[in-house]
């Protein structure tokens, strides 16, 4: 194993030295650096979900965020905008709203779940979930509503009063609903050691003042978030829309937006010794010495050229070639890889490490920094959430922006939920004494058949092909939560469940773990 260090030359060495900019003249080159990270030393004992339930439902866990007070409210303005849409009605003029009838909470639970299972059973138009053709019925959405009550539900759906709203708002159609569910996100779970900020982009081609345009985003147009995780687990701790220069931020002299972003979202963490991940739009030294006076590391790419950013070697780098450049308590990094790759960290040293991959051109195991390690590990969390609710997102193509931001919230309740769901299980499985198993009656119908029936290792049946050494690939390490997945190979498996086991430990695991 090897690495490059960068060595400069007299002149790159001169013309770091002739630099006009002050705040560069305290870097120097160093290959040792320790960084003195924050004064206070994070506590993960207050870490995690703040109101456990006793065997919590993912119902549960999902009203902890979209609450029945909330609930009530939307009910409340939904019924008074439906009247007021019946009120512009031309008069003798027939259609759904003449057939309004008060909704109540119940009513707008369930309208809300079949919206959220829209999102998992996909049609091409509204109306085909209500289609009577054999080829394309699902008669349980039928069941729920007939498809007038739930189109005039859909329209006059509405989350303000428009008599009292506050106009110069550009969010005020949907402001409401926004504060109480980030509130709900930090008042229900209180985040790890890792946060990381990142930029999210829901699909919008619509006309709308604070619209955005991001190339490198896949829906390129549409409503820019800035969104807070926790790393460990991936919930969204926080949500902030760009509207602009009305983007409800609180603005720090001398860091910019970017940095007001960090530093607002970040506002009730600070002081705790948390570690932040960021990438270059965020970071500077500037931001990254304000985060350390309160308490609070940091580490992301940068752009070369910020303000206070040290000057690096001009000349071109080989791969591998790393330069490390300190100054006291900020670490700036320019690593070669396919290109040019900047870091500034306050919580690493100036180390490489083993990524665990080989180059199979030379045979050399491949290193990197220690910080771009950490980065890579740790800064995907944004984008994770934004895959995952890509898969079951309920937004539906729709005329009102507000509507559309409504869903994608809670899209993103639905998600906290389960992972507060996830956490609960996980803590009762580790701490709860299970009570003597009936010896009769039938299984419990949310326990799998493998946790409840009379369970046997036997040999996997011998192939022609392999005969004896017939092998499958054990189910719980392939596919197991528990622990790192591996493609371990066994011969033994269940014959009641057909599923491949290793004896120890997978087999006991898979019979007694609802999530192994």
């Amino acid at each position: 194993m090897s690495f490059k260090r960068r060595q400069l030359t007299n002149s790159e060495y001169e013309s770091q030295e002739s630099d006009s900019d002050s705040d560069s003249e305290d870097w120097k080159a160093t290959s040792h650096f320790t960084p003195p990270g924050p004064a206070v030393c994070f506590d993960e004992s207050q870490s995690g979900v703040q109101r456990p339930l006793p065997f919590p439902t993912e119902a549960e866990c999902f009203k902890l965020f979209l609450t029945e007070e909330l609930v009530g409210e939307i009910v409340e303005e939904t019924n008074r905008y439906a009247l007021e849409l019946q009120e512009k009605r031309e008069p003798g003029v027939r259609g759904k709203l003449a057939k309004w009838v008060t909704t109540t909470i119940s009513e707008m639970y369930t309208f809300l779940v079949t919206v959220l299972l829209m999102g998992i059973v996909k049609k091409n138009s509204l109306r085909e979930y209500w289609s009577t053709d054999p080829m394309f019925a699902t008669p349980f959405f039928a069941s729920l509503f007939s498809q007038d009550r739930f189109l005039v539900l859909l329209r006059c759906l509405h989350f303000v009063n428009n008599a009292t709203a506050i106009l110069s708002d550009p969010l005020h159609k949907i402001r409401n609903v926004l504060i109480s569910l980030t509130s709900a996100f930090g008042r229900v779970f209180v985040p790890y050691k890792d946060l990381c900020i990142d930029e999210s982009l829901m699909l919008w081609k619509g006309r709308l003042a604070f619209r955005q345009y991001i190339p490198s985003k896949r829906h390129r147009f549409g409503v820019k978030f800035f969104v807070m995780c926790d790393v460990k687990t991936g919930f969204v701790q926080d949500i902030i829309v760009y509207t602009g220069s009305t983007t409800d931020i609180k603005h720090y002299e001398g860091l910019g937006v970017s940095g007001s972003v960090v530093m607002t979202m970040l506002a009730p963490h600070l002081g705790k010794g948390h570690t932040l991940y960021v990438d270059n739009w965020y970071s500077s030294p500037t931001l990254f010495q304000h985060l350390l006076s309160n308490s609070t590391g940091a580490c992301g790419t940068v752009r070369s050229n910020r303000k206070g950013m040290p000057a690096f070697g001009c000349g071109k780098m080989q791969r591998g070639e790393v330069e490390f450049q300190e100054n006291g308590q900020q670490l700036a990094v320019k690593w070669h890889d396919k290109r040019d790759v900047h870091v500034l960290s306050t919580v690493h040293t100036a180390n490489m490490s083993a990524t665990g991959k080989v180059d199979h051109l030379t045979g050399e195991r491949k290193i990197k920094p220690d910080c771009v390690l950490d980065y890579n590990l740790k800064m995907g969390a944004v984008d994770k959430a934004d895959m995952i609710n890509s898969f079951v997102e309920c937004t539906r193509k729709t005329n009102k922006w507000y509507k559309k931001i409504f869903f994608h919230l809670i899209d993103t309740a639905v998600l906290n939920g389960s992972i507060v769901h996830r956490q609960l299980t996980e803590l009762l499985e580790e701490h709860h004494t299970p009570r003597r198993p009936s010896t009769g009656g039938r299984p419990a119908a949310d326990n799998p058949l493998r946790l409840t029936a009379r369970h046997f290792p036997c040999k996997v049946p011998q192939t022609a092909s392999q005969g004896s050494r017939t092998r499958r690939h054990c189910k719980v390490c392939l596919s197991g939560a528990r622990r790192s997945k591996q493609r371990k190979m066994t011969k033994y498996m269940c014959l009641a469940c057909d599923t491949p086991l290793c004896i120890s430990p997978c087999f006991e695991e898979y019979h007694m773990l609802k999530h192994y």
